[in-house]
C-alpha cells in the first residue's frame, strides 16, 4: 500500500497529530506483515515528534525484522533520514528495555507536571 505523506502533512511533517494519522493508517497493515510504502516527495521539514508517533511507536508491537522487510520509505531527504534514524534507535532502546521505558516515562510525567 502506497501512502503519499505530503497529502497528510503538506511540506511540514512536524505535528504529532499528523504522525498519529499516518500511524493509524500503516500500523494495521504492518501488523499483518503487508507491504507499506511511505513516499515523502514534497515534504521538506521533519520533526522527531512526527516520526516518534508515526514510526517509532510501531516498534512497541511490531518486530524490527517485520518493519525492515515490509516498510519502504522513498523520497526522504537526508535531513529527514537523519531524524528518522535517531527516532528508530531511540524507539528500539525504549521498547526493548522495560526499566528504561519506566525511567523515561517517569521523567516525562514529572516534566509535564511542571507546566
Amino acid at each position: 500500500m502506497l501512502y503519499n505523506v505530503h497529502e497528510i502533512t503538506g511540506q511540514y511533517a512536524i505535528s504529532s497529530e499528523d504522525g498519529k494519522q499516518l500511524f493509524e493508517s500503516i500500523h494495521p497493515k504492518l501488523n499483518e506483515e503487508q507491504p507499506v510504502e511511505l513516499d515523502f516527495a514534497g515534504v521538506n521539514v521533519f520533526s522527531s515528534a512526527f516520526f516518534n508517533i508515526a514510526i517509532g511507536q510501531l516498534l512497541q508491537d511490531i518486530s524490527t525484522e517485520t518493519i525492515d522487510r515490509c516498510l519502504v520509505i522513498t523520497h526522504l531527504s537526508a535531513n529527514g533520514a537523519t531524524v528518522l534514524e535517531q527516532v528508530i534507535e531511540n524507539a528500539k532502546f525504549y521498547y526493548s528495555d522495560p526499566s528504561q521505558k519506566k525511567a523515561v516515562d517517569t521523567v516525562m510525567e514529572e516534566y509535564a507536571a511542571s507546566f
